[in-house]
């Protein structure tokens, strides 16, 4: 496993300090078959139901639920939901347990296991990494991250299967946008970007 394990402490601050903090670390999933890691590009921060307004566009903005309960959870812990009933979104629950912020993974740029994540998107080995890996419905078909398997996984354990880690990569400098692909706070600067890295998703102009 590349770098180090980050510890809990990483995520026990609100999302939008943790968002950009994770850009450059190495989301790693360990299976059967190997290693498959990516590093972090593009990151959405989602506000708890306390924040002052609270964040119509989080999922845990009305409360805790069935389907949300991991976010109301202790911080590192995986929340996976489905959308379209066809694709994953990971995000990584943060702050104390109770307030129920998190963040996002948008984009990752493939590190290990590239040709493994062609094959898990039906691509042929050699297809550009943000065909793979630059969305978040894509990086979980590219990991093979789903809800069955990995929602509520301890992010900092050390027996997880997925992690995120610190290989010691230079933080890049990166752009603060409105969040994409959402109806509700579509004003609201809580998307953190590489600048200018191909793998980032979402219109150009605003990656």
């Amino acid at each position: 496993m590349p770098g180090r394990l980050l510890p809990r402490a990483f995520f026990h601050h609100p999302p939008q300090q943790v968002a950009p903090l994770l850009l450059g670390k190495l989301l790693v999933h360990r299976t059967p078959a190997g290693v498959l890691a990516g590093r972090i590009v593009e990151a959405e921060a989602y506000l708890g139901p306390h924040h002052d307004p609270p964040d119509p566009a989080a999922h845990a903005h009305r409360g805790p639920t069935p389907r949300n309960r991991v976010l109301f959870g202790p911080p590192g812990h995986a929340y996976v939901y489905s959308i379209y009933g066809r694709y994953f979104c990971m995000n990584i629950s943060c702050e104390a347990e109770g307030l129920a912020g998190c963040v996002l993974l948008r984009a990752l740029e493939p590190v290990a296991g590239q040709a493994a994540m062609a094959a898990h998107r039906g691509l042929p080995a050699d297809a550009p990494a943000p065909l793979l890996t630059g969305g978040p419905g894509r990086l979980c078909l590219a990991l093979q991250i789903c809800r069955p398997s990995h929602n509520g996984l301890d992010l900092t354990s050390p027996r997880s299967p997925l992690q995120v880690r610190d290989d010691g990569a230079r933080v890049p400098p990166y752009r603060v946008t409105p969040r994409i692909g959402i109806r509700h706070a579509v004003d609201w600067p809580l998307r953190f970007t590489v600048a200018g890295h191909p793998c980032v998703s979402g219109p150009r102009g605003r990656s």
